[in-house]
């Protein structure tokens, strides 16, 4: 056997009772009509089932055509998702692509598209409460994954190897830039998951290769899903992480998994959606593995249960956290929270307790964090700098607040962090009680401006 399982474009094809050769006729009757011609034959409509060739854009239209389906317009789902039967047509606003064995390069399409339709000024839709419900119970229910590894049916093409590691080497020249950095890179990480969606696309990697594609996609739309949420352009955060949640479920890593549904949990308690955040951490540690993978989804749903003011359970998840941090693993910490540390935890610990109340500790402990992160996480340190003057606004010490939140605004506007900014901007209110404080004037002044 040299064929692939069944193409979406072979099942449209013989529903219809059409052989290779009657649908070849048929696409060139379809040219006829337009006063054209097309050279498809059967041996044309093998490559596109077989061999993953994508045919152009005409091509499509005279496939449509001769399947009597709507031809794919720009809101379509890409070739061949926009097929009938492969679960690829638009979805209403708020939708997402649901997770299945083929859904990777829709998924990332979509991300792609959406940044695209900002360019031109073309509102994102958001994407809704039960959307993202749905997929993360549709995660969590999936059970383990095994990887995608399928035999190559059509060896190698020469320089494949070495297209890859240079994609590879490129992704981590870009994605381990100094923090103040990567505000100028965001651009280079979108060309290049344009470039790994491309080549899932076609399908010719198998076996490594195809894992290797895939690793790069989760870790690229990741890291691009990061700069559009610090830049405030949330939608478009979302349909990245959603990106890198396909890919990593075609990986078979349920801790990469569960990762980037904690991203999306994080995003929602940032916009203050707290029971949503808690809705989704809930169902991604139910396939998390590694202790400090544990350790960060505890953590942050901590933070969510604070906010909504469930002092047990957000005790409970902390306690958890802390145990969890550093417990003894035989596997190698998962890379995407290889950052975690006890500044984190200390942190993070601080802001769950300065949200049920407990000022003084929480102050304490966001202190201490604050002191043991390394220098080089400039914008982790930016976000600390910022719950410091909130806790000290708390304990009526504005001049020290406000000397913590001047810190904050300087180095996130040096960084380009805008996330940053809008905490420190987001604390104006608290500070304006204190008109007269020491350096409570210049900051409301730099704010303001």
């Amino acid at each position: 056997m040299d064929e692939k399982p069944s193409h979406p474009l072979t099942a449209a094809r013989e529903s219809l009772g059409l052989d290779r050769v009657q649908f070849a006729e048929r696409i060139q009757a379809a040219a006829r009509r337009r006063g054209l011609r097309s050279g498809v034959t059967n041996t044309r409509v093998r490559k596109w089932e077989v061999d993953g060739v994508t045919p152009d854009g005409l091509s499509q239209e005279y496939i449509a055509e001769a399947l009597g389906v709507d031809a794919p317009g720009p809101a379509s789902a890409p070739w061949p998702y926009w097929l009938p039967g492969a679960g690829g047509r638009v979805r209403p606003p708020g939708g997402v692509v649901e997770l299945g064995p083929t859904t990777t390069v829709p998924a990332l399409r979509e991300a792609l598209q959406a940044t695209m339709d900002h360019s031109r000024r073309v509102v994102v839709s958001a994407i809704s409460t039960t959307a993202l419900l749905a997929l993360a119970g549709a995660w969590a229910n999936a059970g383990p994954q095994p990887p995608a590894v399928v035999e190559p049916v059509a060896p190698p093409v020469s320089g494949d190897d070495d297209l890859l590691t240079s994609l590879e080497q490129a992704t981590n020249l870009f994605t381990s830039q100094p923090t103040e950095a990567r505000q100028h890179t965001a651009h280079v990480l979108e060309a290049l998951l344009t470039s790994v969606s491309n080549l899932l696309e076609e399908g010719r990697h198998r076996g490594e290769a195809r894992t290797r594609l895939l690793s790069l996609a989760a870790k690229l739309a990741g890291e691009v899903g990061w700069h559009r949420f610090d830049s405030g352009r949330h939608p478009e955060a979302a349909r990245y992480w959603i990106g890198g949640l396909h890919s990593a479920n075609a990986l078979g890593d349920s801790d990469l998994g569960a990762g980037i549904l904690s991203d999306l949990a994080y995003q929602a308690s940032w916009r203050n959606r707290p029971e949503l955040a808690a809705d989704i951490l809930r169902r991604a540690l139910t396939r998390t593995r590694h202790p400090a993978a544990q350790s960060l989804l505890q953590l942050r749903l901590a933070r969510a249960l604070a906010v909504h003011g469930d002092r047990r359970a957000t005790l409970r998840a902390l306690n958890a956290a802390e145990h969890l941090l550093g417990a003894p693993c035989a596997d190698p910490v998962p890379g995407w929270c290889g950052w975690l540390s006890s500044a984190d935890l200390a942190v993070d610990t601080g802001q769950a307790l300065l949200d049920l109340g407990d000022t003084r500790r929480a102050h304490t402990l966001i202190g201490e964090g604050q002191s043991l992160l390394p220098t080089a996480r400039d914008k982790t340190r930016g976000v600390f700098l910022a719950y410091q003057a909130k806790s000290h606004l708390e304990l009526g010490e504005p001049d020290l607040a406000a000397a913590a939140a001047t810190e904050s605004f300087e180095l996130a506007q040096r960084i380009g962090a805008p996330r940053c900014v809008k905490l420190v901007r987001d604390l104006v209110p608290a500070f304006e009680s204190f008109p007269t404080a020491q350096g409570v004037p210049e900051l409301l002044a730099r704010t303001a401006s």
